[in-house]
């Protein structure tokens, strides 16, 4: 079964091709990062245009490189939510309209279900995937969340933010230190040049037990920080590094100490992390130093479909299509969508 995937959930375009015997055939990802750049954030209107304008080029361009014609899809799958109303509702309705062009199944896809799922492409690069049940941590600049995971569609929330979330965190942290959007890379990379040993920030909601996060208070911190270092000045180069290096650490010290708690309190071993925080260097070497020397493992998908792209959403809508969901006449964007509203497919349950 080949299926179409269109992500336009917020300021990324992505379109995929996959195929349920051959894998993933073809991928292509636009970004608006420059588009956005100037306004500090993603502006919703300006997304939506955008997604008008690249969607069909980068459908034509993943057909030509999957070498197939659109006669020989069986399936298209669209991001349905959570994400930014209007962008959700361009790919919605291009994604409808191809299907019933072709006389085919359109459903709409579960964001977060895709970056939960988007590891599993990892066997076709020749990767580890894991097997049900494992925890996963959701992580990006929109959800903080920890999910136990005993098979498609059966999910159970552990824990999420209770306020802002750990990428959105890292992009305030930029903004505050003057780097560029979307920070998390940014201050990822400036971190690299921190004096480790010089601010010790804390840890949020680690000491009291339970699952949830919150780093408003960490952001808080780094806002006190920057100004008590701006007092006798403005911020050095070293300063701004140092800062950058202090909050890294405490937001990966957080996300660590509660993903291991996840583990334990479920009596599970594996932890699969996903979405664009997943790709922090720092995070990924830290969960596999603690999680090695407890017996457990670690997976996350390739580096390239850690932020927001079509391969996870045509993989994920490739499962439940094969499985028989598919559109119904009400079907309807949601940019409010908890995951733990979603259900395993009729035919796997």
């Amino acid at each position: 079964m080949k299926v179409l995937g269109l992500e336009t959930s917020c300021d990324e375009t992505g379109v995929a091709v996959y195929d349920t015997e051959r894998g993933l055939l073809a991928d292509a990802l636009y970004s608006q990062i420059d588009i956005h750049a100037e306004y500090g954030g993603v502006v919703p209107e300006l997304a939506s245009r955008d997604h008008v304008r690249k969607t069909l080029p980068l459908i034509d361009q993943v057909l030509a490189q999957s070498g197939i014609d659109r006669a020989d899809i069986d399936g298209v799958a669209y991001t349905a939510g959570p994400g930014l109303v209007g962008a959700l509702m361009v790919g919605a309705t291009l994604g409808r309209a191809i299907a019933a062009g072709l006389g085919v199944p359109a459903l709409g896809v579960h964001h977060m279900e895709g970056h939960l799922l988007a590891p599993m492409l990892a066997d076709r690069e020749g990767g580890a995937v894991p097997e049900y049940p494992f925890v996963a941590l959701l992580v990006s600049g929109g959800h903080t969340q920890l999910v136990r995971v005993d098979g498609l569609g059966a999910y159970s929330l552990l824990g999420e933010s209770l306020d802002d979330a750990a990428g959105e965190a890292f992009d305030k942290t930029a903004k505050m230190l003057g780097l560029p959007y979307p920070g998390g890379p940014h201050v990822a990379k400036l971190a690299e040049q921190g004096n480790p040993s010089r601010f010790e920030f804390p840890r949020p909601m680690v000491k009291q037990g339970g699952l949830d996060f919150s780093f408003s208070g960490l952001k808080t911190h780094t806002l006190t920080t920057v100004r008590a270092c701006e007092a006798g000045g403005a911020l050095s180069d070293q300063d701004r590094a140092d800062i950058a290096r202090a909050f890294e650490t405490a937001a990966v010290d957080t996300l660590v100490i509660k993903c291991r708690r996840a583990l334990k309190q479920e009596g599970l071993t594996r932890l699969v992390m996903a979405g664009g925080v997943s790709a922090n260097v720092r995070l990924r070497a830290a969960l596999e130093v603690k999680l090695s020397k407890e017996g457990g493992e670690v997976f996350y998908p390739p580096l390239k479909l850690c932020t927001d792209n079509g391969a996870m959403i045509a993989y994920a809508g490739a499962l439940r299509l094969a499985a028989g969901e598919a559109d119904g006449p009400d079907a309807e964007v949601r940019p409010r969508w908890p995951m733990t509203e979603l259900a395993a497919p009729k035919a796997a349950a």
